[in-house]
């Protein structure tokens, strides 16, 4: 058990190499050559969260050779190489050379990549994309169909673009940059994956931000995705709520956590949310194992030490048997709800759980604050929020 926003803008600051230590600072690179192209300039620009900026700068000759380096960023980050409309994007998230060649004008979508599986999964990706709008746009020309058959052609090409991208990337290794890079890829000017439009789409980027939690916790770009998952789901709110007239939009609250709303082992429906002022340790537990005794032991001593200072135990059971999971539970002191779907519950992919069991521990303003795996010194952790 020792072992759980606003959107900030990194600025961009070029720094001139005037010490010893300056010198010595981690760098990546990226070289390579772009033929055809004599006498056109080459940028490299950052993606940063507030549009492109550049990095650097090259006249080619007609090798086209070129070679950038900056700085190594603290997690993965975004970087593409362009002249004029020709864009190939690249991800770094170490010191690794990452070696591109391609030829104008098609680079774009004829390039090589050597040094980084990130930046050949983007290119993959973005030749899909491309791939997509060429069929969409097929489907707008065909005259022989009206307007809803149009529309219906449409969306089930997007659909099924979509779930590829999610099976095949983004929910296969969500803590990589290509996942996060293909939340953003835009048919026209809207978004593919669109959270203030699509409830599932909330999932895929809380998916992805919470992955990043672990992996880069101090993240801009992680905690940006919570930012952006959020918002999407006090837009839902607010059209559900407008659709069926129930309340005010204006009296719609959203809190910073990716809500659980599950009956409990007395019947009752019970929200993670309602807990806002409390401390709480949100557990994932399957007590059909045979680890499950130790660990519930382990969980009593942790609320019987806290629980008066304002600490709650939210457990959520993965069992797939109801009544043995309410036997297990009858005598314990926490919240005890349980998801009928078992390990495939939508909630393994929201917080991306690679394994059960596992925690995290959510804040009094009910923020998530960190999971089993950042954490050291569970005590030290709960001390620090009460």
């Amino acid at each position: 058990m020792k072992k759980l926003s606003s959107i900030i803008i990194p600025v961009i600051v070029a720094v001139v190499a005037l010490s010893f230590s300056a010198c010595s600072k981690e760098k990546f690179h990226v070289n390579g050559a772009i033929s055809n192209a004599n006498e056109k300039t080459l940028y490299f620009e950052n993606m940063s969260l507030d549009g492109p900026v550049i990095v650097d700068s090259v006249k080619l000759n007609e090798e086209g050779t070129f070679s950038f380096a900056d700085e190594k960023p603290q997690a993965p980050e975004f970087y593409r190489l362009r002249i004029e409309n020709q864009i190939i994007n690249v991800s770094i998230d170490s010191t690794e050379t990452v070696s591109i060649k391609g030829a104008y004008p098609t680079m774009a979508v004829q390039y090589t990549v050597e040094g980084s599986e990130n930046c050949n999964k983007i290119k993959e990706l973005s030749l899909k994309q491309i791939d997509l709008q060429q069929r969409v746009m097929a489907i707008q020309q065909n005259t022989s169909l009206g307007y809803e058959a149009t529309v219906d052609s449409i969306n089930r090409v997007v659909e099924r673009y979509k779930d590829d991208i999610k099976r095949n990337y983004i929910f296969k290794e969500p803590m990589k940059a290509y996942a996060y890079f293909a939340l953003f890829q835009a048919l026209g000017n809207q978004l593919i994956f669109n959270p203030r439009a699509n409830k599932d789409d909330i999932k895929v980027f809380a998916a992805v931000a919470t992955s990043w939690d672990t992996y880069y916790p101090e993240a801009v770009r992680g905690e940006n995705l919570h930012n952006i998952a959020i918002e999407g789901m006090k837009t839902q709110r607010i059209v559900e709520n407008q659709n069926n007239m129930m309340i005010d939009a204006s009296k719609v609250n959203v809190t910073n956590i990716l809500d659980i709303q599950l009956p409990d082992n007395k019947g009752v429906t019970r929200k993670l949310t309602d807990l806002a002022g409390k401390v709480v340790l949100l557990d994932f537990h399957v007590f059909a194992t045979k680890d499950s005794p130790a660990r519930i032991m382990k969980l009593r001593e942790v609320y019987n030490k806290y629980h008066a200072q304002g600490l709650e135990i939210f457990q959520v059971s993965l069992d797939p048997d109801e009544h043995f999971w309410k036997q297990q539970t009858a005598a314990l002191p926490w919240i005890s709800v349980r998801d009928p779907q078992g390990i495939q519950s939508q909630l393994m992919t929201t917080y991306n759980i690679q394994s059960i069991p596992t925690f995290f521990l959510v804040n009094r303003s009910n923020v998530l604050h960190k999971r089993d795996s950042q954490m050291k010194d569970l005590d030290q952790e709960i001390k620090s929020l009460l």
